[in-house]
């Protein structure tokens, strides 16, 4: 399959499903929804230049190190763990868990109702919502610690999940903002569709093609744990490593409980490839 990439037999979208496949990631389980990743960092230009490599995000680098300033913090977290922290890790959260895809998809059932029952039933508090993808860039790879989200598939083939066709009350934001469609780049001139069509335009790309390898290291290959997770600025919490857990040799029931709890709601690394 890594051949016919190369020959351009295949499309990277399908390559990426086709390893999420083999990492045990699928459509019908939230906790391990299939993983994608951000590709662009341009989400302001009034046109999308895929010839300039600005343009693209470091896919040789996790979310958490996409800027120097952050990274260091992180690294900076990962030395202090025996002060601050239970376990020895950059991230406390993950890339991709059921309320991230649920939050992404949140105007279109089920997900609208899977979200809500995440959040015991209602939606979340307005300016926490996804709104926009240039704010939930930014969130995610420069301004919030706590935010290292990577996408789904759906923004590389699905416009519909931009628009809030069912006319759900999502809330207003504290600036007076009244949520419904997901805010686009202005590259995309206000059109889902156009949105969609560019950005799997990106992926296709001949700089994400050269590229990708390296970001697919990082989720499923030899960059996941270890050693070269920890040189790659890329090691989550023990907890979220749910195939190298023994459960079966953990005798207490509360602490079991509370590993298979933070595993379904804070997410998953995929299985090796």
């Amino acid at each position: 399959c890594f051949l016919s990439l190369q020959k351009r037999e295949i499309s990277n979208f399908d390559y990426l499903m086709y390893l999420n496949t083999l990492a045990g990631r699928s459509y019908n389980d939230y906790m391990q929804y299939p993983v994608f990743p951000w590709v662009l960092a341009d989400y302001h230009s009034e046109t999308l230049n895929l010839t300039d490599p600005h343009t693209f995000r470091d896919l040789s680098k996790p979310m958490g190190a996409q800027t120097v300033e952050r990274k260091q913090k992180f690294i900076q977290r990962f030395n202090e763990v025996e002060k601050n922290l239970s376990a020895q890790c950059h991230y406390c959260t993950h890339y991709s868990s059921a309320i991230i895809v649920a939050s992404y998809l949140v105007r279109m059932e089920p997900f609208t109702q899977t979200f809500c029952s995440l959040q015991g039933g209602s939606f979340d508090v307005a300016d926490r919502m996804f709104h926009s993808v240039r704010s939930t860039w930014e969130s995610a790879s420069r301004d919030n610690m706590s935010d290292v989200r990577e996408l789904t598939p759906e923004f590389f083939y699905l416009p519909e999940f931009l628009t809030n066709a069912n006319h759900f009350e999502l809330g207003c934001m504290q600036d007076g903002t009244v949520l419904g469609d997901v805010q686009l780049p202005p590259w995309a001139d206000g059109d889902p569709h156009k949105f969609i069509f560019l950005h799997r335009q990106a992926l296709e790309s001949d700089y994400v093609s050269a590229h990708l390898h390296r970001w697919i290291d990082l989720i499923f290959g030899h960059k996941q744990h270890g050693s070269a997770a920890v040189e790659a600025v890329n090691t989550y919490h023990p907890y979220f490593y749910g195939d190298k857990m023994d459960l079966n040799n953990i005798k207490d029931p509360l602490i079991k409980g509370t590993i298979l709890g933070f595993i379904s709601n804070f997410g998953q690394i995929p299985k090796q490839v």
